[in-house]
């Protein structure tokens, strides 16, 4: 039986310990402080408050009202509005928020994996001056965190904030979303919004709600099995125990840095046991074959007096998969997986008149370790420059086993959609920029499907109807090969274009500005500068624009000739550099390909080969790497690859 202590203890404690009969009106992370706003549209303001409380949102001069739900959500709909700002909104309920400088303009959704998320600073040496100039109040940013759910669409974002452009805070823009905002505001003078949600490694599948999941039965089983939280906090520890072991083993056992004795980037160690090396190359093609864990790298430059003491960079290209860089011992860099490139800068005073000592500690974890070839490898200081390439000394530190890989969550069906995606979606956008599809290059044919299904769903829960939807087609990668061939590459942006069936989509072609080492090319530029091109088409009707290079209409077969037609010419048909077209390619019967010699007559191009008697197809640039493809208009914009054999 309870006493009267006990019950007045509980009464106590009930009073004390009760939710306050209001809650503080709170809003979503992405109406906050130096928002830009979508014009032309109408807009939702909405967050969350008590039950019944009601709201009141005062901006550009009007009163708006509402009483929030049983759950406590609200939302204000707002009329169209013209471009401009800065305005101040304040939210009232039983306490009062204020949000400042905003602006409204035109947003863009910016989505997709590495080489939308790739930010400025990695890319910083090649557009100094841009970077110098960036002062631009009327260009904002809102990076998404990046996180993943499984078990449903959240209401909010866990972090993020809105920050206007400069020298200093555009170096954490996504960089081609930063070269596209450029040339829109640039072009309309308006304020731009860039929303950016990418993942490095995301597929399609991880960007899908699971309700247009239901499409593909596998990807949505596999969300089904990941709503159990257990499994991924179990796959998470084990995976962080084991390479947490795997990298403190590596650190007890390398002998470079020994406890005892000269460590192996102190400038005056004596190598003479070392062995010799030719960097850049990958480690396949030398003693080092099949080793991982850390192997040791040293070479001997040779500085003169002018530029002795001076502020150096050293440019190491990029290594796999991981370094340490040290000049004559002194500590200048590290980088902790493969694809970044090393830009490492060397302080005043370390460089010395004559012999100077670069180490470099290397990591390879699993696979092929090395140094990138065809990438730069030089320093720089002052007016002085010499190639890092050429002869290395080198020595293993230690052997390890090969490290197996974590488990990346993110890249799992919904995930990203239900984390990422789903905060934004009241949010009104201009359009979307779509810059994915290197996780799924080697499912060509599901992507004809995937693609179109994500465009469908974002567009159903973005409730803006045919919103613009703009992709980048996949650049060339990988080595360039002499003869034709069946490309998964070639397939997959060919699965791209499919795409473009859907009404108010448009694709930015960028085979000719990737690089065949790296699946992270850094010409960023041109990217957002063909994505502005596509926009002021699709996004912003100009009839007049040339946004498009050649694309495929036609061809027709005249004796050993395929006369191929083309729309999208501009003023006219080029071969980039001079000369003929290339990588043209054409078959017989037998559907053997053979490359063909090409020619422009006005705005067609006339492709024959003396081995093939009666062709029947046609393929350009339809090649992981198509190098040689140089079929422009004049306006500088590459040909759409094509094949005429579907």
């Amino acid at each position: 039986m309870k006493t009267k202590l006990h019950i007045l203890s509980a009464a106590l404690f009930a009073i004390l310990f009760a939710p306050p009969l209001t809650a503080q009106v709170k809003l979503p992370r992405l109406i906050s402080d130096g928002m830009v706003l979508q014009r032309d549209t109408e807009l939702k303001i909405w967050g969350w408050a008590a039950p019944g409380e009601n709201v009141t949102i005062e901006f550009t001069g009007k009163l708006y009202s509402i009483t929030a739900n049983a759950s406590g959500e609200w939302m204000v709909v707002l009329p169209p509005m013209q471009a401009g700002g800065p305005h101040t909104m304040t939210i009232t309920a039983s306490n009062r928020l204020t949000v400042s400088d905003i602006l409204i303009g035109d947003v863009w959704l910016c989505s997709g994996q590495s080489n939308m998320e790739l930010p400025v600073r990695r890319v910083a040496p090649l557009y100094g001056a841009e970077i110098a100039t960036a002062e631009n109040n009327l260009i904002r940013s809102f990076t998404a965190p990046k996180t993943f759910v499984f078990t449903g669409p959240q209401n909010d974002l866990p972090g993020g904030k809105w920050v206007a452009a400069s020298p200093e805070t555009v170096l954490d823009f996504s960089a081609a979303a930063w070269f596209f905002a450029k040339e829109i505001n640039r072009k309309y003078g308006v304020p731009i919004g860039l929303l950016t949600a990418a993942f490095g490694g995301s597929p399609a599948e991880a960007w899908i709600s699971e309700e247009s999941l239901k499409e593909f039965p596998a990807y949505y089983g596999e969300l089904q099995q990941l709503k159990s939280g257990s499994l991924i906090k179990s796959t998470e520890q084990e995976d962080r125990s084991r390479i947490d072991e795997w990298y403190k083993n590596l650190q007890k056992t390398d002998a470079g840095y020994k406890t005892t004795g000269v460590r192996w980037h102190d400038e005056n160690l004596n190598t003479d046991d070392w062995s010799s090396i030719t960097v850049p190359g990958y480690w396949s093609a030398t003693p080092l074959k099949g080793i991982n864990g850390v192997v040791w790298f040293r070479k001997e430059i040779y500085i003169p007096a002018a530029a002795a003491g001076q502020p150096a960079t050293v440019n190491l290209g990029r290594i796999v998969d991981a370094d340490s860089a040290f000049m004559n011992g002194t500590f200048i860099g590290t980088v902790a997986y493969q694809y970044p490139p090393r830009w490492y800068t060397v302080p005043a005073g370390v460089l010395k008149e004559g012999k100077n000592i670069l180490t470099v500690r290397v990591i390879s974890n699993i696979g092929d370790g090395g140094f990138v070839p065809d990438k730069t490898y030089e320093l720089t200081a002052g007016d002085f420059k010499t190639s890092l390439g050429g002869e290395w000394k080198y020595k293993t530190g230690a052997v390890m086993p090969p490290l197996r890989g974590q488990t990346f969550f993110g890249y799992k069906p919904a995930g990203l959609y239900n984390a990422m995606l789903a905060p934004l979606l009241n949010y009104r956008v201009k359009g979307i920029l779509w810059y994915q599809g290197e996780s799924n290059a080697g499912r060509p044919e599901e992507y004809r499907s995937l693609l179109p299904a994500l465009i469908r769903d974002w567009r159903k829960n973005l409730t803006q109807g045919d919103i613009p939807f703009l992709v980048v087609q996949l650049p060339n990668f990988m080595e360039a090969r002499e003869t034709p061939y069946e490309s998964g590459w070639a397939l997959f942006r060919e699965a791209q274009t499919e795409a473009l069936k859907l009404p108010a989509t448009g694709i930015a072609v960028t085979y000719d500005i990737g690089e065949w080492n790296d699946i992270h090319p850094l010409n960023k530029k041109d990217v957002g500068v063909r994505l502005a091109l596509v926009a002021r088409k699709v996004a912003y009707g100009d009839s007049e624009v040339v946004s498009s290079g050649p694309t495929y209409r036609s061809m027709r077969v005249r004796g050993r000739k395929i006369i191929i037609s083309f729309d999208n010419t501009g003023s006219g048909l080029i071969a980039r550099g001079g000369g003929s077209p290339g990588h043209f390619a054409i078959a017989g019967e037998d559907m053997q390909f053979a490359w063909a010699k090409a020619s422009i007559r006005g705005n067609r191009v006339i492709v024959r080969t003396r081995e093939i008697k009666k062709p029947v197809a046609v393929r350009y640039a339809w090649a992981d790497n198509p190098a040689g493809a140089n079929l422009f208009n004049r306006e500088g914009l590459p040909a759409m690859p094509f094949r005429t054999d579907k």
